[in-house]
């Protein structure tokens, strides 16, 4: 055995291992890696499908993480067959020359049904071909990588021509879950009336990310951080997501959502409930579930005055792209309100965090590419360094580049003393350089085959994250309210930085953290 193949097996029994601790009595929650598994993408056709979700199957499939019996099945309208499909998807795959064997066995497990989303006719014949080849007890997994206009027909239909016969049936459902409160709980409902919640799996892609995933153990596997993990000595919470780039030409898609409710109701709202839920009573997934509710819950609905809205237009030094101006996309309607940028401010109002801000902002054609954790702790008391220090800092940097440091204060070397600015630094890409990092929708379906839902979001806390934000969300569609102007490649609106410093965080712009890894 190859010491690749080795790694292979060791990473896959102690993935197995941790997963029958976490579920030992959830319904199906195990790996099985002997019986017959079909998995379904609805939509095989689309952009998800091609970019992210065959590549997936491809890498886990390549790496003997899937049962040895999967077969694989696209559904779409569109009128083509495995090979177009196959031709569709294979620039986006990363296949090595070494791994041409395998990837043609790959394709061999792909089949495709051209078929209508509302044609229950159709889905019998999706049936069919997945019966003509199970065996005794097979297991399904069906993936909408959908638009939700066609969620309820689809889910009908799985329901009523699709399940298995001879096991277990799951589905995967992509954001967004709705629009607002109202239209998400009509989905909801739906989806309850045809499958049990341990059958659903609402999938959010930013908590199989590594980092993501790491708060659980950075919180609650060190006593170094857990006595200063509340409101006495941590000042404000900020939360980042940014991109330097603008919509590419999908701002017609992107107008129908805004920066909200693509980015900070789902992507950072998770990770805020991470950062701020209470020790949960085991590693089960549903106790974890709990205390991210319960989070939820103790968050009043987001005010006016406690967001920024932006919108991006076109560099004139810029090149390409960063020329262009959001409502320069053709795309995208002339008088769009739609905000690109995005900030605001969540309390919550319990025991560990009543007066501590949570600043959440996200925003597309920025200065960088970044999404982090950022952690500032008050001021040390009874300063006797003539007001020196600047504040400590704990930073979980998400993506690109995963690192956890700290930022503190140390005296400078030499003769003199000074103080100055540095960190504690966990880069991963120089801790652990020998290891490859999964990709997070890997981490995610092939926990969807292993019956573990910790990392999906479940429907009472979907319910309660749309609680918080429907209301501002209809304000700005209501009333119209038009976004502050911020300059393509710039930090964002200036009022942003503005309402960050009136929320308690500091930024003295004396430290730049540098990679161990450069």
């Amino acid at each position: 055995m190859s010491a690749e193949v080795q790694q292979t097996e060791e990473c896959l029994d102690l993935y197995r291992k941790s997963l029958k601790i976490i579920e030992t009595d959830h319904d199906g929650a195990q790996f099985d890696m002997d019986r017959p598994h079909a998995f379904v993408v609805l939509g095989a056709s689309g952009d998800l499908a091609m970019k992210k979700i065959y590549p997936t199957l491809w890498w886990l499939f390549r790496d003997g993480l899937l049962p040895v019996d999967t077969t694989f099945y696209g559904f779409a309208r569109s009128a083509m067959d495995i090979i177009a499909l196959r031709g569709l998807c294979h620039n986006n795959m990363k296949v090595k020359d070494s791994e041409s064997s395998v990837y043609e066995a790959f394709w061999k497990r792909n089949f495709y049904i051209k078929g209508k989303y509302d044609d229950c006719h159709d889905f019998e014949r999706l049936d069919a071909e997945i019966v003509a080849r199970e065996k005794i007890i097979a297991n399904r997994i069906f993936y909408l990588a959908l638009p939700p206009s066609v969620y309820e027909n689809v889910t009908v239909n799985i329901k009523n021509a699709c399940l298995s016969k001879k096991g277990w049936t799951r589905v995967i459902i992509e954001k967004p879950f709705g629009r607002d409160l109202a239209s998400s709980q009509v989905l909801s409902d739906h989806i309850a009336r045809l499958f049990t919640e341990k059958q659903v799996y609402r999938i959010d892609h930013y908590l199989g990310k590594e980092m993501v995933q790491n708060l659980m153990t950075l919180r609650f596997g060190n006593r170094i951080f857990s006595p200063t993990w509340n409101r006495d000595n941590i000042a404000s919470i900020q939360i980042s997501f940014k991109e330097p780039f603008g919509t590419q030409g999908r701002g017609g898609y992107f107008d129908n959502f805004g920066i909200i409710r693509d980015i900070m109701q789902n992507h950072l709202l998770q990770i805020l409930t991470l950062v701020a839920m209470e020790k949960p009573a085991s590693c089960h997934p549903d106790d974890i579930r709990n205390e991210k509710v319960k989070v939820l819950r103790c968050i009043k609905p987001l005010q006016m005055e406690d967001v920024v809205l932006g919108q991006y237009v076109g560099n004139p030094d810029g090149e390409g792209e960063a020329k262009l101006g959001y409502l320069d996309d053709p795309t995208v309607p002339n008088n769009s309100n739609t905000p690109t940028y995005a900030l605001g401010v969540l309390h919550i109002k319990n025991e560990r965090w009543d007066g501590v801000p949570f600043i959440l902002k996200c925003g597309k054609a920025l200065n960088e590419r970044k999404a982090e954790v950022r952690i500032q702790y008050k001021d040390v008391a009874g300063d006797i360094f003539e007001g020196q220090p600047k504040r400590n800092e704990l930073v979980i940097k998400v993506q690109p580049g995963e690192a956890l440091y700290v930022k503190l204060m140390v005296k400078t070397p030499g003769m003199t003393f000074d103080m100055e600015e540095t960190e504690l630094d966990l880069t991963y890409g120089s801790r652990y350089s020998n290891i490859k990092l999964p990709d997070a929708y890997e981490r995610l379906i092939l926990d969807v085959f292993c019956g573990s839902q910790m990392h999906f979001v479940r429907a009472d806390e979907l319910r309660e994250a749309w609680r918080i934000f429907t209301p501002i969300l209809h304000k700005i569609e209501k009333e119209n309210i038009a976004p502050i102007k911020y300059m393509f490649g710039s930090r964002g609106p200036k009022e942003a930085d503005d309402k960050v410093f009136s929320n308690n965080f500091q930024y003295s712009g004396s430290y730049k953290w540098k990679s161990s890894s450069l």
